[in-house]
């Protein structure tokens, strides 16, 4: 059982990666900027600012089964492609530190940060203020959820509402999600309904899995994942909808690094000012229109 868990999970990573719809190389375009923007002027007075990161190795602790932001690569098992890796590498670049991962599962991604197992987390994690109290948070991007449902939608499920009631919806652990549709067994008991069901999963690829297997009716995750997932399986699988939360998605540093929590923020904005995180997403068909200018978000 364990072995045909792992094969399904692997070929629906496989799948979803493989939906993205263009050569996934080191030789593309914007995987060059990513390597230049480490010359320009404005990240060699970083590298100057910030000199106790330069010539270092970071560890950035990811949970890959995110196609899209960060997955398996499925020409080398043993790397990892999509934005968010991207992204880190480009900060890496205009900072002047290499970077290695550390694959976790999703809800352990802050507890590795906070033991010192990583130094920086960008994995698609939603920055909360609940979040907050064990990392500090800097976004670069908004939320959108999609809700993934078997084709046809077949229970009529519109959104994180009564519709969920009596349903059963796959979720990761950790996940804010999770506790949005447990915040309604009141609304369905109210209406005479049973509540939502929940099972809890450690990646996107089983709570995938769960929904093509019959044992789930829905997944509410990043519209970019829900719309990956329907364009591998689009004969068996739906989008009911799109659902704004109030949360973006941010890199997780230390809480009391603040020196190095300002380093990653002033590159960040060098990488937006420069254009290059508009690529990166226009490069791994995420929604450009998610781009938002960098914020702090902490526990305070």
């Amino acid at each position: 059982m364990l072995d045909l868990l792992r094969n399904t999970t692997l070929r629906t990573v496989a799948v979803l990666v493989g939906t993205i719809g263009f050569a996934l190389t080191s030789a593309s375009p914007a995987k060059a900027d990513v390597l230049a923007i480490g010359s320009s002027h404005a990240c060699q007075v970083l590298q100057a600012k910030y000199s106790a990161w330069k010539g270092k190795t970071l560890v950035d602790a990811v949970n890959p089964h995110t196609p899209g932001y960060e997955a398996l690569d499925p020409a080398d098992p043993s790397k990892y492609i999509g934005f968010d890796v991207d992204l880190v590498e480009a900060l890496g670049s205009c900072l002047g530190f290499k970077v290695t991962y550390k694959s976790v599962a999703f809800a352990s991604l802050l507890t590795t940060l906070q033991s010192g197992q990583a130094d920086i987390v960008i994995s698609d994690i939603y920055a909360t203020k609940e979040r907050a109290k064990a990392a500090d948070f800097i976004t670069y991007s908004k939320v959108f959820d999609g809700v993934l449902v078997a084709k046809g939608n077949p229970k009529g499920i519109t959104g994180i509402n009564e519709t969920l009631c009596g349903t059963t919806a796959a979720e990761n652990t950790g996940y804010v999600e999770v506790p949005l549709i447990q915040n309604l067994a009141s609304t369905c008991k109210a209406a005479g309904k049973a509540e939502a069901a929940i099972l809890l999963f450690d990646n996107n690829a089983n709570c995938i899995q769960a929904i093509l297997a019959g044992r789930a009716d829905a997944y509410v995750n990043d519209v970019n994942t829900v719309d990956q997932a329907v364009k591998a399986y689009p004969d068996q699988l739906a989008k009911a909808v799109a659902v704004t939360l109030p949360y973006s998605v941010g890199i997780a540093v230390p809480k009391g690094k603040t020196d190095f929590r300002d380093a990653i923020m002033a590159a960040l904005i060098q990488i937006q000012d420069s254009g290059l995180e508009l690529k990166l997403l226009q490069k791994w068909s995420l929604d450009s229109g998610g781009l938002e200018k960098p914020s702090l978000v902490t526990a305070e």
